[in-house]
């Protein structure tokens, strides 16, 4: 739900009223997404590598605990997707959460979330494609890694410039490879578990009780492992910024919300359990798939080959999807006059006026910044991109305690305003909504007490500061402007 900008001369207005969601105005945005593509987009768009390789060091830190670490951290997403799904039915919009804090709290909070969470999008692009590159330089030598970066820019730039529904088939083939890869897993994981492979014996529990017990480091192990995972679950948001370029968009979120937070957590805990109980905790290797070593141990061929078929695909994926998020969350931001508003043009030569089309000079924005974060890292991985890496390393904290901010704002006047609008509603609120932003605060403040997490906090708060200053500047100017006018 966007409106036109207030003009630069008159002061920055109040939260504006919340309208049912039949009175939100249409997206100039083609609705090229079907519910097949937003439900494989919720259940992919976290399914990373994180999750595959990333998982290591969470077990190397809390042993076979790391099933309670990602139960807190998974948790903790679960309900912060559940507040986004509420605000995305009643208040379907390309912005989503940006659109959602500026009517919740001021224009301030939407231009700020808004650009810190496109900042954060284009920089960890830089990290999937160079991965993603050293993987298809190890499988052909001969091509460099930066000619493979380039080759992924290229292709993923045309499918976003095409038609939304390119992006929709990408991410639901991707997810789908990368769903039934953890089906299979799981499934294979289970027989050895009871011995039902051939020439294995059964498993049984020794595992989760051996080598230090359940907890072999305590529940400090546990804080350790929610500090490690919590953010592989950053990516849900991009569903309810999808969900605005389907045909339905507030029955389409609503779905893939319920769809995905419970299955997404099961494939995350299920993964973690079965690779615990398969092998012992002490096997695993921070840096080193734990799938993989649980593949070869129950005599999976190529093991190793088969997982790097599946990471590489989970990073073209989530760079698929970064893109495309970060796309329609600075057009969201030109909309609201919160960015150029020359990067309003969708194709079809139309603008914000026209129905139906795809925001071609946003997506060109985006990928040009993702061009010039992928350079910083080729050229200047340990210095200028990792200073550009620890200052976003903490922002998808501050995005989920402004989209929890928001949501006790929103729910108490769409009760008021628009009830009909809450078709998907958060639970036991408003308190679980504090609870939410209780353990936001506290994984942060956790944070601060590691040596390797502090920088991260640290220059994360620092380009907060810096885009809030910015924000608060721009109101000052509007708010100015009037009384400069009248002397």
């Amino acid at each position: 739900m966007h409106e036109a900008p207030p003009p630069t001369n008159s002061p920055s207005p109040a939260p504006a009223p919340v309208p049912a969601s039949s009175a939100v105005p249409a997206e100039p945005l083609s609705h090229g997404l079907k519910q097949r593509h937003l439900t494989m987009l919720g259940l992919g768009g976290v399914i990373g590598a994180g999750l595959f390789v990333g998982s290591g060091a969470g077990i190397a830190v809390a042993g076979p605990a790391i099933v309670v670490s990602y139960l807190i951290a998974g948790a903790l997403a679960m309900l912060v997707m559940r507040m986004l799904g509420e605000m995305s039915a009643a208040m379907p919009a390309s912005g989503s959460f940006s659109v959602h804090a500026e009517r919740a709290l001021g224009r301030w909070a939407g231009f700020s979330v808004g650009w810190l969470y496109w900042f954060l999008l284009v920089v960890v692009l830089a990290v999937e494609a160079t991965a993603a590159a050293q993987i298809a330089h190890g499988w052909v030598p001969g091509i460099e890694p930066w000619a493979w970066v380039l080759l992924f820019m290229v292709v993923f730039t045309a499918a976003n410039l095409t038609a939304v529904k390119n992006f929709g088939e990408f991410e639901f083939w991707f997810a789908s490879l990368k769903v039934g890869a953890i089906v299979v897993f799981l499934v294979l994981g289970l027989l050895a578990v009871f011995g039902w492979l051939p020439d294995t014996d059964p498993v049984g529990m020794t595992n989760l009780t051996g080598q230090g017990g359940f907890l072999p480091n305590g529940w400090g192990g546990v804080v350790s492992g929610v500090l490690t995972v919590v953010f592989a679950f950053g990516g849900l948001e991009v569903v309810t910024i999808a969900a605005a370029e389907t045909d339905d968009p507030a029955r389409a979120v609503g779905r893939a919300v319920r769809s995905a937070v419970v299955r997404i957590l099961f494939f995350y805990v299920g993964s973690m359990l079965v690779i615990v109980t398969v092998l012992p905790w002490t096997a695993q290797q921070a840096g080193l798939s734990p799938y993989v070593k649980v593949l070869d141990a129950i005599g999976v061929p190529s093991a190793g080959q088969i997982m790097n078929i599946v990471v590489f695909v989970a990073l073209l994926s989530a760079l698929n999807a970064n893109l495309y998020g970060s796309s329609r969350m600075i057009f969201s931001l030109a909309e609201r006059g919160e960015a150029p508003r020359g990067l309003l043009k969708v194709s079809g030569g139309g603008s914000r006026e026209t129905t139906g089309g795809v925001p071609r000079r946003a997506v060109l924005a985006s990928v040009a910044f993702g061009f010039v974060s992928v350079l910083l890292n080729l050229l200047w991985p340990d210095t200028v991109f990792l200073y550009m890496l620890n200052s976003v390393g903490a922002v998808l904290l501050f995005v989920w305690a402004l989209i929890a901010a928001s949501q006790l704002r929103l729910r108490a006047r769409l009760e008021q305003e628009a009830p009909e609008a809450l078709s998907l509603r958060m639970w036991c609120f408003p308190y679980l909504t504090w609870v939410t932003l209780a353990g936001l605060f506290g994984v942060l403040l956790l944070m601060l007490t590691d040596e390797a997490a502090r920088p991260q906090v640290l220059w994360s708060a620092g380009a907060t500061a810096l885009v809030l200053l910015v924000a608060v500047g721009r109101q000052w100017r509007e708010r100015r402007g009037p009384a400069v006018a009248d002397r």
